[in-house]
């Protein structure tokens, strides 16, 4: 599996199944290696993935994440393996617990504490049966880790960790608890606008469904945010910390940061703007390698 230092992170339930296609065909144009989405209220994030592979030819298609709730872990696993098998090893599966609300509520499941259910689901990943031809190489796992202790897990059962909304300190810190030889991937969401107001407002519409959101919240907290940087929809301080906005010199600074960090592969998120569910391609591909 090739993965270089740069990916985009798209939400693609916007598109219809023709639209996606065509987009990671782009994507992979402009020389990206990978490209990654999530699963929440959308299409199952394995059905996804099969269906972009299919469509490219280079391109690294990642789950960021793929929810451990919404299927056993004989099924994670031997999906896994196919979808290396029929690619060539082009597919890496992100993990992760996902949040009460879409558990409990959309799912209808009970939320188990988060590490010691990631634990027991990559443990029985490892255990699962598999009878049909293996892929190329083993198949990578990275999952979702924002605090110390999902870190640690990452270090201990997994290729990596994918953590998201996270700025340059905390990937600071994810390396230093996943220490070397380990996959470290962080999402970094970029705004091509210089005029700060319009920035910010852009960016509170995106980060609004997060700041509701617990792990979120206190991943914040541990970076040394307070609760007066989560009313009115975020401080400036949290905004600026957490979205890459400027010109693409500045956006091109804030990636920098992440991989000065430790981060060996940082997916950017670019946010079509208030009321846009796609992506901005243009900034995508002002941005892509080379």
């Amino acid at each position: 599996m090739k993965l270089s230092k740069l990916g985009v992170w798209a939400a693609m339930d916007a598109f219809t199944a023709v639209e996606a296609a065509a987009f990671a065909q782009r994507v992979e144009a402009w020389g990206y290696d990978a490209l990654w989405f999530p699963e929440a209220m959308g299409r199952n994030s394995f059905v996804h993935a099969a269906f972009l592979l299919a469509n490219t030819t280079r391109l690294v298609i990642a789950t960021g994440i793929a929810n451990i709730y919404a299927r056993d872990w004989v099924a994670a696993a031997s999906a896994q393996k196919a979808l290396n098998e029929q690619s060539g090893g082009r597919f890496l599966l992100g993990l992760g617990v996902s949040h009460v609300p879409l558990v409990e509520g959309f799912r209808g499941q009970h939320y188990g504490k988060p590490v010691e259910t990631m634990r027991a689901y990559l443990e029985g990943m490892k255990k699962a049966h598999y009878s049909a031809p293996p892929p190329p190489e083993p198949p990578k796992t990275v999952i979702a880790a924002l605090g110390p202790k999902m870190l640690a897990l990452a270090a201990e059962q997994a290729d990596g960790a994918h953590p998201y909304n996270v700025t340059p300190d905390h990937t600071a810190e994810a390396r230093k608890i996943l220490g070397p030889g380990k996959l470290l991937c962080p999402e970094q969401m970029v705004l091509a606008e210089t005029d700060p107001a319009k920035a910010r407002t852009t960016a509170r519409s995106t980060l609004a469904i997060y700041l509701s959101l617990p792990n979120y919240a206190n991943n914040w907290k541990r970076l040394g945010f307070g609760s007066a940087d989560f009313a009115n929809g975020g401080s400036d301080h949290l905004v600026d910390a957490v979205v890459a906005w400027g010109d693409d010199a500045a956006i091109r600074a804030r990636l920098q940061a992440h991989w000065d960090a430790g981060a060996d592969h940082v997916c950017i998120q670019a946010p079509g703007g208030t009321g846009k569910p796609k992506p901005d391609e243009d900034l995508l591909k002002r941005l892509a390698p080379g």
